[in-house]
């Protein structure tokens, strides 16, 4: 790592924290649901964000703000390719870039709307980015991540100044012992690590009543669409930095719609891949059966540069072997604005439409968009067995937290002061104050209480789990009617943050492919009085070209991302 720059300190505003409740992005009804232009160089760096974790209070969501908080941003909707021009031309530079990103951060995140998508920066980034420029000067960008900053949810190990915590005050004071394999990969590809982005806590598998986008040690994330809804979760900071220009690009983690549905609910490009595709060595998991990493992004076209950097074959997860021969180095190869023409795309309607009239009608506009760019719709081409494995699935994340959790906190080295689930469970309960102030640990205490993974119950439900979601589920609709992918809503407008009941969720479509290990992508649909919807493309395994072909050819064809205004609630009608 690059020694740290004194000269790139600057003294900032607290971060101040709140505390409210986390919910696992999946638990639904009490049980498993279908669960700009260019900135001058000079001046930016005496704005930059710190790097000192951001503590918690003992208040609610505060005061939100409104557009008029929102200051201009020069670099708006700037792409990875955007940059790189600038770049190229000398008009900017990493350190330019870098320095205005964390200047965004300070502004919205710490002060203004106070959007708390973003737990940590980077004390090292600025000094990074100038690494980054002579290497440039010197021998030219590595690739297109060259110089660019990236955000990574905070359950991304990085063996730098960063802490990673999950979210949680008991990993809060640890720094992990070394980097995770998609942070080495970032770095490689030349990448600037900007800082932590907000999670609901434990990628949301603590509680079954509690808000999205909450964690111990980050406090409450908010939508910067309408400041009193969700964020989503779990990779809520992610989406809402992405969406709010806090990074170039972010990283998201998924096991069951974590990173598309905060990407919907934050009107952003989510893109989950197939399992093993990236690895998640150095990732604090929930199940081995179903997390990966993956994009969160305000464009197809970064989504697919970023997943250039982030997919490869790791020898510290197994999964990842059975990549050999699908790792594609550059999967801008496949962006296509034609790429609908010709293409037979499948509609789901049952299980993941009829929760919403303004999401149905949304999504029926995105089919007539989809056909009118050349696709030959099937409609309905529904998933079979969906809900039907929603038990089994919980089964299965309940042991494999325990075994995985624990397996991840012992690499974490002898000065960790929580070596098990147990141990968590435990600072919890010693701490709850600031860990347990409005929601418990009870999806912690039913996976402390299972044995280990040969029990029959896990054994039986994971059969049962990829059986229905593969053979019989995905894989059986796709062949029988020759598709290259289903579309569906892929969830309905946030809810309005509820710290006393929770989260309240009106369907996903994001279980299928989570289960199956599949590969979805999910990009802006538009908005219902303000709040952002999605659309998901769903494909079988490795379908990662196909998708991104797919919904850039969508993405240019409706073009429906608009950046946030940070309301304080959602627009409503005028009579």
């Amino acid at each position: 790592m690059p020694e740290h720059d004194p000269s790139d300190d600057v003294p900032t505003t607290p971060h101040p924290g709140e505390r409210a409740i986390a919910r696992r992005d999946f638990l639904h009804r009490g049980a498993l649901a279908g669960v700009g232009g260019v900135l001058a160089a000079s001046g930016l760096a005496q704005s930059s964000a710190s790097a000192s974790p951001v503590p918690p209070s003992s208040s609610g969501v505060a005061s939100p703000g409104s557009g008029e908080d929102v200051p201009p941003f020069e670099l708006e909707e700037a792409t990875v390719a955007q940059l790189q021009e600038a770049m190229r031309s000398g008009r900017m530079t990493s350190h330019s870039i870098t320095a205005a990103y964390l200047a965004r951060i300070e502004a919205m995140d710490r002060r203004g709307p106070a959007l708390r998508a973003v737990i940590q920066t980077n004390p090292d980034a600025l000094s990074i980015a100038r690494q980054m420029d002579e290497e440039r000067r010197a021998k030219g960008p590595r690739g297109p991540l060259h110089g660019i900053p990236v955000l990574l949810k905070d359950n991304v190990d990085t063996g730098d100044k960063l802490l990673t915590g999950a979210g949680s005050l008991a990993l809060a004071d640890m720094p992990a012992p070394r980097d995770a394999f998609i942070a080495q990969r970032l770095r490689a590809a030349g990448a600037v690590i900007l800082g932590k982005a907000n999670l609901s806590e434990w990628a949301n598998f603590r509680s079954t009543r509690a808000a999205s986008g909450w964690s111990g040690r980050g406090g409450q994330c908010r939508n910067p669409y309408a400041l009193d809804r969700s964020p989503s979760g779990s990779s809520s900071g992610s989406a809402a930095a992405a969406a709010a220009n806090f990074a170039a690009v972010t990283v998201g983690t998924e096991t069951d719609g974590s990173i598309v549905s905060p990407s919907s609910a934050c009107s952003v490009v989510g893109l989950k891949p197939t399992l093993g595709l990236v690895s998640r060595a150095g990732i604090a998991p929930i199940s081995h059966t179903q997390d990966t990493a993956g994009p969160i992004t305000r464009t197809v076209a970064d989504a697919a540069a970023l997943l250039s950097a982030l997919a490869g074959v790791d020898p510290r997860d197994p999964a990842t072997s059975a990549a050999e021969g699908h790792v594609e180095a550059d999967y801008t190869k496949f962006l296509d604005a034609n790429g609908l023409r010709g293409a037979r795309i499948g509609v789901a309607r049952a299980k993941v439409t009829g929760y919403h009239a303004q999401t149905d009608s949304l999504f029926d506009a995105a089919v007539d968009a989809i056909r009118r760019a050349g696709a030959e719709i099937v409609d309905p081409a529904d998933i079979p067995h969906l809900g039907e494995y929603d038990d089994a699935e919980f089964t299965v994340l309940l042991y494999d937290f325990k075994d995985d959790l624990n397996r991840y906190l012992a690499e974490r080295g002898p000065t960790s002061k929580v070596k098990t689930l147990a141990d968590v469970m435990e600072f919890n309960r010693t701490h709850a104050a600031a860990e347990m102030p409005y929601f418990g640990q009870e999806i912690m205490q039913m996976a402390q209480a299972k044995g280990p993974l040969t029990d029959k119950d896990y054994v039986d439900a994971l059969e049962k789990c990829r059986r229905l979601s593969r053979t019989e589920g995905i894989d059986a609709v796709m062949a029988a009617h020759r598709l290259d992918a289903i579309i569906a809503p892929t969830s309905n407008p946030p809810n309005v943050t509820d710290l006393s009941l929770g989260d309240h969720y009106l369907g996903s479509s994001s279980t299928p492919a989570a289960v199956a290990g599949y590969p979805t992508i999910t990009v802006p649909a538009g908005y219902t009085h303000g709040l952002p919807v999605g659309l998901s493309f769903i494909g079988r395994a490795w379908s990662e070209p196909t998708l991104i072909r797919l919904a850039y050819a969508y993405e240019q064809a409706t073009k429906m991302r608009r950046p946030p205004r940070f309301l304080p609630t959602m627009e409503m009608p005028v009579p």
